[in-house]
């Protein structure tokens, strides 16, 4: 017999049948045998468990009629757990509409943004643990409900750190508009309270137009910060350098860095000759 305890875990062992009566007089645990199993509601108030990741202690202080564990008073269950984000508690993943996309990669949002066309992009920058974003998210999934030719592209703050740090990303939520060539429409952060913010830039800038050149995407500076990082492609041409490539702007950046880096070591040498000298 396997008695299934409310933590989503089971002991095994045998029941005890009298001979004559036929019925279950008694329960052996054996404590050797414990598998993980999923949780079922259970008929037996006598094994008591408030697991948690702790030390569980399951008592046969109470029991019923036909229920008796037989053996100490006490024998311990020592169990390991895993912890994982059940799929009731995404709310960010809730009442997603079909032009929502979540995003996991600095690659995917550049790409996501080049292939936009001359569609409305707007990037909601959210974390899971941020109260204002689970507030605000239900609201965000209408505004995109009712505007289908829009695009929202969804970044989570806390998978995607490093890529949000080179995008200056420091408030949350915070929300970025973009329409083809146009590049960046506007930034700004929001709550439930400002909601009128999104509606008045959506209003502004939802309306369909056709803009000369291809989509824009980011600024060049956070493509180039991206790219240094080693986030995305370095081999995408940058319009302001005549067509010169992301990679000999990114050796550029590294050349003038690692300039500085050995220019700021012979200072710090000259002034520890200095101070010996001094002595």
């Amino acid at each position: 017999m396997a008695c299934s305890l409310k933590s989503g875990f089971c002991v095994s062992g045998s029941n005890m049948i009298d001979s004559k009566t036929k019925r279950v007089v008694g329960f052996c645990p054996s404590v050797g045998s414990i598998q993980f199993t999923k949780t079922k509601s259970t008929d037996l108030p006598i094994l008591n468990s408030n697991f948690k990741g702790i030390q569980v202690v399951v008592s046969d202080q109470s029991g019923l009629s036909d229920w008796r564990v037989k053996g100490p008073a006490y024998f311990y269950v020592h169990a390991q757990s895993s912890i994982c984000v059940s799929r009731a508690l995404r709310w960010w993943d809730k009442t997603l509409e079909p032009n929502m996309i979540e995003i996991n990669s600095a690659q995917e949002l550049v790409d996501s943004l080049l292939n936009a066309g001359d569609r409305l992009v707007i990037i909601d920058f959210y974390s899971p643990g941020c109260g204002g974003c689970k507030a605000l998210h239900p609201k965000i999934c209408q505004l995109a409900e009712l505007n289908p030719n829009s695009l929202i592209l969804k970044v989570n703050h806390e998978g995607l750190k490093p890529m949000c740090n080179c995008l200056n990303i420091h408030v949350l939520p915070f929300f970025r508009f973009y329409r083809g060539a146009e590049g960046r429409l506007c930034s700004f952060s929001c709550t439930n309270a400002t909601i009128k913010k999104f509606k008045d830039a959506l209003a502004k800038h939802g309306t369909d137009r056709c803009s000369l050149g291809p989509p824009k995407g980011l600024d060049e500076s956070e493509l180039l910060k991206l790219a240094a990082k080693g986030m995305i492609s370095i081999e995408l041409p940058l319009k302001s350098t005549n067509g010169e490539t992301m990679e000999s702007q990114v050796l550029k950046i590294e050349n003038i860095t690692n300039s500085m880096s050995i220019s700021g070591d012979k200072t710090k040498e000259a002034e520890e000759e200095n101070a010996v000298l001094m002595i």
